[in-house]
């Protein structure tokens, strides 16, 4: 991939307080690193004892199957015994372990023996419906409470949960549970949403018309509102937890360290979703220590993921990370902006936020209402934020450090995947930041950029984003596709993990992901990525969010087509549309400057804030949309 670089944050760096250095896990990022590298399982196995083990695992990576690597083999174990189990024996027994907040007002908070308490109530109930180590259970649910428990709750018994985001479609609840073949699924009568109530029962019941598997249905009461029962098939969540079946005390299932924990479907831009497979052992071990060492996570914090646990976001980084390690964690319902813009920061002020992690989607729709709803509250308890999901853009970044994090707390841009189920790439809080870089390499990750030929590029040119050696948290496989596994990830490079992103990395080592493979432009042999454009399009004071796609032109290769939302009470005009193309010519240099503006009202996002370019490109050139069911409705 050529060299492009006239947009570059190399020179922009902000340094660490000393306070944040001290507080830090990791005081020398690179010396860790170093090591974690060349004493790669040593490393992993310093970590994984850690943890609570029922029994010591015998090797810490048999790689003797490749791309299917096992971890920690021979140890038995099970997620729950650590995010749950080891705490109530010690002074974390009444600790809070989760905070809840409502839409509508509700609150609610658990401590870590009563959420223990809860999830073995419901690990009883599950079991008293036949379900057992091994099978698969899907779970429809908004943010409450419950999703947490259930998730736990399947955890604790071995089986498999697969969660299905509380806002997919009936088609798509159904291909899900058809895929894997769940008996139970657990529901609600519905979820508030900016003001509304979405029906989630309606919805599952028509799914479950078109798919004959699921035998049992769990409907947690949440908006209280009258929904169809079918009295031969459907419980209510409440009434069975005060069974005698619900008892508060059960053994927690010892697992073995490769048995599966969940699956959870990821959409392709061609196909049906991709069930990615994630396994107690090596998971446990990901999402605790890179929680730990992001995040500075320690006792007396309060830890606020701004995600949904229907995406991997929130499995590794609401639930089982923060609890693993011990934290208070916060879960939140609905919409940033409902009632008012200051939602959020008002929620952060309540209860003492002192670590906040959320989606650059969602900082540049705050941003639209600007600074003054943030400067209404006391936002002091923050020390770190962090991001996740896309790259953001440095204007987004520096407004986010400036207004949220009042300049004095380090922003964690995290690169990931639900495939990776960790943080692959990103800044620890002792580490100078640029913004638009999503730092360098967690430890024991070895990444890199490759060419088309699998060469590692030089510093400042574009490629292939890899990752060179296995780690804990990996997938095993895709979910009964095994070979649909080998060729997505591991085919173009022999042995080493294809991301699907492209990226590049400064002479500092600062890794730059310029967006999915088949988001990079080749115009006129430059390649550009869209991140790059769309930051440059940003940095209009008209703009609040853009996408770019690329065209077939017959000269350039490509053309650069961008889709513009403007800020509130900003007119659309030729003169505007010119301005914003002279702009990007600025930033980036005349190669860069959209041939075509189309101002929208919004864009096409997946329900984890992911802006859809594919659907916006199909679209455009009159092309089959492909997979769309996880857009975001508007």
């Amino acid at each position: 991939m050529e060299t492009f670089d006239s947009l570059t944050y190399e020179k922009e760096v902000y340094k660490p307080s000393k306070e944040t250095v001290k507080n830090s896990y990791v005081d020398n990022y690179d010396r860790l690193y170093e090591y974690s590298i060349k004493e790669n399982e040593k490393f992993w196995d310093e970590i994984a004892k850690q943890l609570n083990w029922f029994k010591h695992y015998d090797k810490v990576l048999d790689a003797s199957d490749p791309p299917f690597y096992k971890w920690f083999t021979g140890g038995k174990t099970n997620i729950v015994y650590n995010a749950l189990d080891r705490h109530v024996t010690t002074f974390r027994k009444n600790k809070l372990a989760l905070i809840w907040e409502g839409e509508d007002g509700c609150e609610r908070v658990y401590t870590y023996f009563s959420l223990y308490k809860e999830v073995n109530k419901f690990a009883n109930v599950l079991k008293s419906f036949g379900v057992k180590k091994g099978d698969t259970v899907t779970i429809y649910l908004p943010n409450i409470p419950e999703i947490a428990i259930s998730m736990l709750a399947c955890a604790k018994i071995g089986a498999i949960h697969s969660v299905v985001y509380a806002g997919f479609s009936a088609f798509a609840l159904r291909d899900r549970i058809s895929d894997a073949q769940s008996k139970l699924l657990i529901t609600a009568d519905g979820a508030y949403r900016g003001g509304k109530v979405i029906e989630l029962k309606k919805i599952a019941d028509e799914a479950l018309t078109r798919t004959p598997i699921v035998q049992t249905v769990i409907v947690v009461k949440r908006t209280g509102k009258d929904v169809a029962i079918d009295t031969s098939r459907d419980f209510y969540y409440d009434e069975l937890m005060k069974l005698p079946i619900a008892n508060a005390y059960l053994k927690t299932e010892e697992m073995d360290s490769e048995d599966p924990l969940f699956i959870l479907y990821t959409s392709g831009t061609t196909g049906k979703p991709k069930g990615i497979l994630h396994v107690h052992g090596g998971y446990s071990v990901g999402t605790y220590i890179t929680s730990k060492y992001v995040f500075n996570i320690n006792d007396n914090d309060t830890y606020w993921c701004a995600a949904d646990p229907g995406w991997i976001t929130g499995h590794s980084y609401i639930i089982y990370g923060p609890l693993i390690n011990g934290a208070t964690t916060v879960m939140v319902e609905g919409s940033p902006y409902y009632p008012y813009p200051d939602r959020w920061w008002k929620i952060v002020e309540k209860h003492g936020v002192n670590i906040f992690y959320t989606s650059p989607t969602a900082i540049r729709g705050i941003m639209r209402f600007g600074e003054n709803w943030p400067n209404r509250h006391n936002l002091s308890s923050l020390k770190i934020l962090g991001s996740v999901g896309e790259p953001i853009n440095p204007e987004v970044w520096r407004w986010y450090h400036k207004h949220i994090g009042k300049e004095r707390c380090p922003i964690m841009d995290t690169w990931w995947q639900t495939e990776s189920g960790m943080f692959l790439i990103t800044p620890v809080p002792s580490l100078p930041l640029k913004p638009g870089s999503c730092g360098k390499p967690f430890f024991g990750i070895d990444a890199d950029i490759f060419d088309e030929s699998g060469k590692s590029v030089e510093a400042g040119k574009g490629g292939y984003l890899v990752i060179k050696k296995p780690w804990p948290a990996m997938m095993r496989t895709i979910y009964k596709d095994e070979d649909r596994y080998k060729k997505t990830y591991f085919s173009k490079f022999n042995d080493v993990y294809l991301a699907g992103d492209a990226a590049k990395r400064d002479k500092d080592g600062y890794f730059y992901v310029m967006g999915r493979i088949d988001d990079v432009i080749k115009v006129s042999g430059y390649r550009l990525g869209t991140a790059e454009i769309e930051s440059a399009i940003i940095t209009h004071e008209a703009v609040a969010e853009s996408a770019v796609i690329g065209k077939p032109h017959d000269i350039k290769g490509n053309s650069i087509k961008a889709f513009v939302v403007l800020k509130p009470n900003i007119e659309k005009s030729d003169t505007l549309m010119d301005d914003i193309r002279s702009n990007v010519g600025k930033t980036l240099g005349p190669i860069a400057k959209p041939d075509e503006i189309e101002f929208v009202d919004s864009l096409p996002k997946t329900r984890s804030g992911k802006i859809m370019r594919r659907v916006l490109k199909a679209r455009d050139i009159g092309i089959d949309e492909g997979d769309i069911s996880t857009i975001e409705e508007d």
